[in-house]
């Protein structure tokens, strides 16, 4: 049997210890602790590598904490509109959600786009439609109505301007929320899901449904999730450049991650990070920013949670 590892991420960006109380702190912990212990059960239990992301994501999608599902930011006209990606290893298969409303759970959207269509990615309308035909669940406007979010929204709301997902005025934090894992067959699968940045315009669309740049899973390399700023990581096909790299240049997982996350970004002008696990088990958390929401369990050894650089 193969060494079983599960990684996710609940966002990334300037995370200091001072923009957090400890009261905060103990609950974004708690909320990793319970998001990947769901999906390390599903792998020990002999269950898919694609089944544990899924229910690692749709655990934070449910907590308000986070940005996606639930505690999706508001958009310029004070609703919710939310992105998700789901992608098999094994198959290469992948399944994609883009500006959907009102959607309990857009992974569980995405991965039934993916193992119920011939698509990859859906958006809109046509995408909750197909939601409605497949018996994914809805909620009402007030599910998704947190008041920390509508204090967000309301600093900025008559201006033209966005922000990104954050804690304090002067703190940058990107609100997406992520899995990758491997399972007992050596299967990979990637997952992510955000509900994007606060008063945006224009049906904006970032990297996380976009199968390559933010979400990407390949047995032959690895899995991965992204969080940064979108734009960013859809220039630099940052998912895939790191799978690229490991399979036409030899690089470690390691290696790989240094090279697009530490560098490559970095000129740029992107922050953020991203996740990352091969079929052997190997577990990559790189961020360029000052911290990122994560955790990862390999095996039986014990839960690793951080926040902070």
């Amino acid at each position: 049997m193969n060494k079983t590892a599960i990684a996710i991420h609940g966002g990334a960006g300037t995370i200091t210890r001072s923009s957090l109380t400890s009261t905060q702190e103990t609950a974004y912990k708690a909320a990793l602790q319970e998001a990947i212990e769901l999906g390390h059960k599903a792998l020990t239990q002999g269950k898919s590598a694609v089944e544990a992301v899924a229910l690692a994501v749709g655990s934070l999608e449910d907590c308000p904490l986070f940005n996606a599902g639930r505690g999706s930011v508001f958009t310029k006209e004070g609703k919710h509109e939310m992105d998700a990606a789901i992608m098999c290893g094994k198959t290469l298969k992948a399944g994609a959600v883009a500006g959907v409303r009102s959607i309990k759970n857009p992974i569980l959207l995405a991965r039934t786009i993916m193992e119920h269509s011939e698509h990859v990615m859906l958006s809109g309308y046509g995408a909750e439609e197909f939601a409605l035909n497949h018996g994914i669940a809805f909620a009402p406007e007030r599910y998704f109505f947190d008041t920390f979010r509508f204090e967000q929204w309301s600093q900025v709301r008559d201006s033209d301007t966005y922000q990104l997902d954050h804690s304090e005025n002067h703190d940058k934090k990107f609100g997406t929320v992520g899995a990758v894992a491997v399972d007992v067959h050596g299967n990979v699968a990637a997952a992510t899901s955000t509900g994007g940045m606060t008063n945006k315009r224009y049906n904006r669309i970032g990297d996380t449904p976009v199968i390559g740049s933010g979400t990407y899973a390949n047995n032959l390399t690895c899995a991965i999730s992204c969080t940064g700023h979108g734009e960013y990581f859809m220039r630099a096909v940052v998912a895939y450049d790191v799978s690229c790299l490991m399979e036409y240049k030899g690089y470690t997982l390691q290696q790989a991650c240094e090279e697009v996350v530490m560098k490559k970004l970095v000129a740029l002008g992107g922050e953020g990070g991203l996740i990352a696990v091969t079929n052997a088990g190997e577990i990559a958390l790189p961020f360029n920013s000052e911290g990122m929401y994560r955790a990862s369990k390999t095996a039986d050894q014990k839960t690793f949670t951080a926040i902070y650089k």
